[in-house]
């Protein structure tokens, strides 16, 4: 299905790395299960703060593309955040179907680490960079490293710049974007529908992979 093999987790690229999309949509086909009943993409963070702002961007993002086909909790306009994370989890799991959770959220870290994405299997702990107790959330984790951490972590991420937020954003929600037309195209392909093949590979094609 992939044209990129063994991308293990976890892992790590800067958002502005040579076709960063193409790569992390190869890592999301190879780790996510496009084709689960319950996908569902948590996308955590405040509006209130820049550079918490990388989930609520990502989620607004995707929900903006009416060809993105998955379930995605927290945008700019509701975000999902410290104060209704706990009732949200809840009520994710208050389904006869449980869901696969992509959790999506900003970070801090060493000053190398600046403006990478990185993935890795298991839950996100929320609020861990600023000493909040929340509880984790998700079955693969996304993070944004946004700013450096190690020192008064709160005013840090209230001073990071809502460029690398919105940057880093815009490279996630557009390799989630392209993985799942990938799967629709492979799913078109094994099921010989080659009539919409055309259609599938201009939607793809169209997207800028850089």
């Amino acid at each position: 299905m992939n044209t990129i093999p063994n991308l293990l987790l976890p892992y790590s690229l800067h958002h502005e790395s040579k076709n960063a999309v193409w790569q992390l949509s190869t890592l999301f086909l190879e780790h996510i299960p496009f084709h689960h009943e319950r996908l569902i993409f948590c996308c955590i963070g405040s509006d209130r703060c820049t550079g918490d702002t990388l989930g609520p961007l990502t989620g607004s993002f995707l929900k903006k593309s009416v060809s993105f086909p998955y379930d995605v909790v927290g945008s700019l306009e509701d975000p999902l955040h410290a104060l209704n994370l706990d009732a949200t989890i809840q009520q994710l799991h208050n389904h006869t179907t449980k869901p696969f959770i992509i959790a999506i959220d900003a970070c801090l870290g060493s000053e190398q680490n600046v403006g990478h994405i990185s993935v890795q299997s298991g839950p996100i702990f929320p609020g861990k960079a600023v000493k909040k107790q929340l509880p984790p959330i998700g079955d693969i984790s996304v993070k944004g490293i946004v700013n450096i951490g190690g020192f008064m972590e709160m005013l840090v991420l209230q001073n990071t710049r809502l460029h690398i937020s919105y940057a880093m954003a815009e490279k996630l929600s557009r390799a989630l974007l392209l993985a799942a037309h990938r799967f629709s195209l492979k799913s078109i392909e094994d099921s010989d529908h080659n009539t919409d093949n055309d259609d599938t590979w201009q939607q793809v094609s169209s997207l800028d992979l850089g």
